[in-house]
């Protein structure tokens, strides 16, 4: 099972937060890098030196581009879901195809999203 951050992850991350760091350790310790939608990066980052702490963490993690067929089925995952949050939808269809275990501050949304696919989501905050 691998790891995919939400962007609480990334938030978490770029505050410092101890936890996410030595997840984020243990997971690139054990040469498993966790997945960061391109969405979420797009999500979290604001560019500019402040944000050096959210750049280091994600020289460690696979960033997963959004190309047609991810779009497609990220799209289609939040009409199933009656959402419009698509940053939501692209975590969860991503993370169910993986089989990964999500880190988010906001699991309920995507639990949500994993239901209407009849899919169980693993979610653990950062």
């Amino acid at each position: 099972m691998g790891v995919t951050y939400d962007t609480g992850a990334l938030v978490a991350a770029d505050l410092g937060e101890r936890r996410i760091w030595a997840r984020h350790r243990a997971l690139l310790t054990a040469r498993i890098p966790p997945t960061a939608p391109a969405p979420v990066v797009a999500q979290a980052w604001r560019g500019g030196g402040r944000q050096a702490l959210l750049a280091r963490l994600l020289r460690g993690c696979d960033i997963e581009v959004l190309d047609d067929e991810l779009a497609r089925a990220t799209g289609a995952l939040a009409a199933k879901a009656g959402t419009t949050d698509v940053v939501d939808a692209c975590v969860t269809e991503g993370a169910l195809r993986r089989r990964d275990l999500v880190v988010s501050s906001d699991p309920e949304d995507l639990k949500a999203l994993a239901a209407a696919a009849n899919r169980h989501l693993e979610v653990e905050r950062p």
